[in-house]
C-alpha cells in the first residue's frame, strides 16, 4: 500500500463539514491517463503510480495509507434555486499534500460512488466525462488560468447508465481547495454560526493567512477581508474567462470556489464565432450562464457568500450593528464590476499590443475593445483566430485577418484607430524592434483552444471504441496553446459553423 504523506487538515480541523466514506470498489480498473508533470508537482514518485497498482489506487480499490476519505458538505444555488444541501454526490476527499512550491492541494476523486449526499444519484462518473476534465482542465492551466487539475483516470470495468450504456471512470482532481461558496451557505441556512466561524477561518488561514494576522477571529474585518479577497480572485478569473472565450456552462454557488480556482469543466466549451449570448449547456434552457452573463453571475454569486458571512460581521442584533455590516458588504459587492472591468481591460490591453497606458487611457481603450468585438460579432469572427491574426497585422501582414471577415472593408476604420492607440504607446515606451509588438501578444492570445468538435472526436474514441490515441494527441497539442506549429494545424481550424450551432454539452450526471 502506498504511503502519500497525506495531511487531513479539513477532516481534522472542521467536524461536522463532512462525512467519513470509502470508495466504491471496481471490479476492474484499468488506468487510462497519469498526469506525470502534475504528479512530480506533488512530490510523488511517477512510478509507482504507473500500471495496475496505479489503477487499483486511482479506481479507489486500494487507497493510500494515510488518506481519510471524507464527503464534504455544502449547499447551493443551482439555476437560481437554492438547495440547501448537495454535497459530494459523487466524490471523496482524500487528503491534502503539501506540493513541492510549498501550497497545500487536495487531492479527490471524482466518479468513486454513492455517498450520503447523492440525492438518488449512482455517484458514478463515465469516461468520456472524466476524460473532457483532463482535456479542458489542462488546456486552461496551459492558458495560464487558474484550475483544479487531473492527476489521473482509471476506468473501473463497469458500465454507468444515463442515456445509455457508458463504460465508467474515476477521476482523481486536484485543487487549492474544494471550498466553495455553497460551503458557507450549508452551515449560514442552518444558523451555525460556531462551524460557520469555523470554516471561514480555515478558509482564511489557508487561502488569506494575511488576514489571519491582521485580524483575530471573530473580528467583522477578517471576514470582510475574506469577502473581498474572494470577489478580486473571482474577478481575475472571469475576467480571464472571458478573454479567451471560455464558457463555464454551470455557474451554479457550489462551482466558485474560493480560491479562484475554475471547478467543475461539465457543460463547459470554448466559443468560436464570437457571441455575447452564446450558449451549449443542454441544462441551461434560459442562457442564465451565457458567456456574456458570467461577470454578472460571479457577482450574484459573490452577494450569496456576503449573505453568508453577514452573520459573522455582526457583533449584536442592534438595528445599526446590521445596518453597518449590510453597508459594508453592499460596498464590496457593488465595487465587484469595476474589479472586474479593470482586470479585463488589462487582459485586453495585452491582447490588443498596448503596455504603456495611463488612467486617462481606460475609456478609449475600451471602447477601442468593444468595438473590435463589435466587429467581431456583426461578421460572425472566429474569437481565437481573430485575436491571433491581429498579432499578425501588428507586424503589418494583414491578409489573415482580413480573410477571417466576409466584409473585410469594415476592418479599415478599426484598424486606423488601432494602429494610432499603438503608435502612441511606441512614443511612451521608445522605440523598439519591429515585431516585438506582435510576439507580445501571441504570448497571450492563443492559436490552439479545446475546440469543442476536437473534445467530441477525442471522447467518443475513447468511450466507444477505447481507442485513447486522439484524446493523447489532442492533449499533447492543448499543452502548447501558443505555439503555431504546422503538426497541430488541424487543431485550430474551427468547427462547421453547422456543427457548432447545433453543439450541445452536458454535465455527466
Amino acid at each position: 500500500m502506498l504511503h502519500f504523506g497525506l495531511d487531513n487538515s479539513y477532516a481534522r480541523e472542521l467536524p461536522g463539514a463532512y462525512v467519513t466514506w470509502q470508495p466504491a470498489p471496481a471490479p476492474d480498473p484499468q488506468l487510462l491517463y497519469l498526469n506525470e508533470a502534475l504528479a512530480a508537482e506533488l512530490g510523488l514518485d511517477p512510478l509507482p503510480l504507473r500500471g495496475a497498482q496505479g489503477a487499483a489506487l486511482f479506481a479507489g480499490n486500494a487507497l493510500p495509507s494515510d488518506a481519510e476519505p471524507i464527503a464534504q458538505a455544502y449547499a447551493g444555488h443551482q439555476f437560481g434555486g437554492f438547495s440547501p444541501q448537495l454535497g459530494d454526490g459523487r466524490a471523496l476527499l482524500i487528503g491534502e499534500r503539501i506540493d513541492v512550491h510549498g501550497q497545500r492541494r487536495d487531492i479527490a476523486f471524482k466518479g468513486s460512488g454513492r455517498t450520503p449526499f447523492s440525492r438518488g444519484g449512482d455517484g458514478k462518473a463515465a469516461v468520456g466525462p472524466m476524460l473532457r476534465e483532463v482535456l479542458v482542465g489542462e488546456a486552461m492551466h496551459a492558458l495560464g488560468i487558474p484550475t483544479t487539475r487531473a492527476l489521473a483516470v482509471a476506468a473501473t470495468g463497469e458500465q454507468v447508465f444515463r442515456e445509455g450504456a457508458l463504460p465508467g471512470a474515476v477521476l482523481t482532481r486536484v485543487a487549492a481547495s474544494h471550498l466553495r461558496v455553497g460551503t458557507f451557505q450549508f452551515f449560514a441556512a442552518r444558523g451555525d454560526l460556531e462551524q460557520l466561524r469555523r470554516v471561514a477561518d480555515y478558509a482564511i488561514a489557508r487561502h488569506d493567512p494575511a488576514l489571519a494576522t491582521a485580524h483575530a477571529s471573530g473580528t467583522p474585518a477578517r471576514y470582510l477581508g475574506l469577502l473581498h479577497a474572494v470577489a478580486l480572485r473571482q474577478a481575475r478569473l472571469i475576467a480571464q474567462w472571458m478573454n479567451v472565450g471560455f464558457i463555464h456552462g454551470v455557474m451554479n454557488t457550489d462551482n466558485m470556489t474560493l480560491s479562484g480556482e475554475t471547478i467543475d469543466y461539465g457543460p463547459c466549451a470554448f466559443m468560436e464565432a464570437y457571441d455575447p449570448a452564446a450558449v451549449f449547456s443542454s441544462i441551461d434552457h434560459g442562457g442564465r450562464y451565457a458567456y456574456a452573463n458570467q461577470p454578472l453571475i460571479a457577482r450574484w454569486n459573490l452577494a450569496r457568500l456576503a449573505e453568508a458571512l453577514l452573520p459573522l460581521m455582526v457583533a449584536s442584533d442592534a438595528e445599526a450593528e446590521v445596518q453597518r455590516a449590510v453597508a459594508q458588504v453592499t460596498e464590496v459587492i457593488d465595487a465587484y464590476p469595476a474589479m472586474y472591468a479593470a482586470e479585463r481591460l488589462q487582459g485586453q490591453r495585452a491582447k490588443l499590443g498596448l503596455y504603456n497606458a495611463a488612467p486617462a487611457d481606460d475609456g478609449a481603450d475600451g471602447a477601442l475593445a468593444e468595438d473590435w468585438l463589435g466587429l467581431l460579432h456583426t461578421q460572425a469572427v472566429d474569437f481565437t483566430l481573430a485575436w491571433r491574426r491581429l498579432a499578425d497585422a501588428a507586424e503589418g501582414r494583414e491578409d489573415a485577418l482580413r480573410s477571417l471577415f466576409a466584409a473585410p472593408e469594415a476592418l479599415d476604420p478599426w484598424l486606423t484607430r488601432w494602429r494610432e492607440r499603438c503608435a502612441r504607446d511606441d512614443t511612451a515606451a521608445g522605440p523598439g524592434p519591429r515585431g516585438e509588438r506582435a510576439l507580445r501578444m501571441r504570448r497571450v492570445s492563443p492559436w490552439l483552444i479545446a475546440r469543442n468538435h476536437r473534445v467530441e472526436e477525442a471522447l467518443t474514441a475513447a468511450s466507444d471504441d477505447g481507442n485513447l490515441t486522439p484524446f493523447d494527441q489532442l492533449l499533447a497539442a492543448l499543452q502548447r496553446p501558443y505555439d503555431e506549429t504546422s503538426e497541430h494545424a488541424a487543431y485550430a481550424e474551427p468547427a462547421p459553423a453547422a456543427v457548432t450551432a447545433g453543439y450541445r454539452t452536458f454535465c455527466g450526471t
